[in-house]
């Protein structure tokens, strides 16, 4: 079963951010700010337990959250 992703990367077409799955032919939400579209990439990663992967102007990734199932949680945390 593969993770489930969104990524927050920037529109050099239309300028601004869009919000993608991977592998989908168009956007599932577009904003104008970097800051608008990581904030409704991580509503929606959090309601579908998925990764969130923020990527820099030039496609390279930035950072990355885990909101799912984490399969490597940090020490202390394991149940």
């Amino acid at each position: 079963m593969s993770r489930k992703e969104l990524h927050v990367v920037f529109n050099h077409k239309e300028g601004g951010w869009d919000v993608v799955r991977p592998h989908a032919k168009r956007a599932s939400f577009h904003a104008k700010t970097k800051a608008e579209a990581v904030k409704r990439a991580r509503e929606m990663c959090k309601k579908e337990r998925a990764e969130l992967v923020i990527h820099g102007k030039d496609g390279k990734i930035q950072s990355s959250d885990s909101h799912g199932n984490d399969p490597y949680p940090p020490p202390g945390n394991r149940k």
